[in-house]
């Protein structure tokens, strides 16, 4: 491991409450680990009865749509982009749901629901493959089984069948 600052080999140094951290002997600093931070979504129709779920075009699994927080960005702007690039549509609103480490990725996922208006979805071809509506009993069948998508996938129906 080398430094993000100075680019100086790291050592591993016991921290105060944190235990062994790596240090940066140059910059006389703890540099603690960092990772990426991206939006999961649980897309729903205006009505909330429908959930639309994707495949990858590398995949053959149902997956919920996800992306990136870019620099400079907070989660609240990621949704609508990713929702706008990858279907085409708009959101009407976005509730915030739960957060999980995804160590697969080596992210953290920030899961939302997300309500986008009604109309037709101009899929970006080179990244998905398929999207399609499903009731929420219908995508928990068609979601990859044990994986953080399952487990967002699983917290929202219950949240959604208490609207419902």
């Amino acid at each position: 491991m080398y430094c993000r600052e100075c680019g100086e080999k790291l050592t591993l140094r016991f921290c105060e409450n944190e235990g062994l951290i790596p240090y940066c002997a140059q910059c006389r600093a703890y540099m603690f680990p960092q990772f990426p931070i991206a939006v999961s979504m649980v897309v729903t129709n205006r009505t909330q009865d429908k959930i639309l779920l994707a495949k990858h075009v590398e995949d053959e699994d149902f997956i919920l749509f996800a992306g990136y927080i870019k620099k400079g960005e907070n989660a609240e702007k990621t949704i609508p982009r990713e929702i706008k690039e990858e279907l085409g549509l708009d959101v009407v609103k976005a509730k915030y749901m739960s957060s999980r480490y995804h160590a697969k990725k080596d992210v953290l996922m920030l899961n939302f629901i997300v309500v986008v208006e009604d109309k037709p979805i101009k899929l970006q071809e080179a990244e998905i493959a398929e999207a399609r509506w499903c009731t929420p009993e219908e995508a928990v069948q068609l979601i990859r089984k044990n994986t953080t998508a399952e487990f967002f996938l699983n917290n929202a129906v219950r949240e959604l069948k208490k609207k419902i």
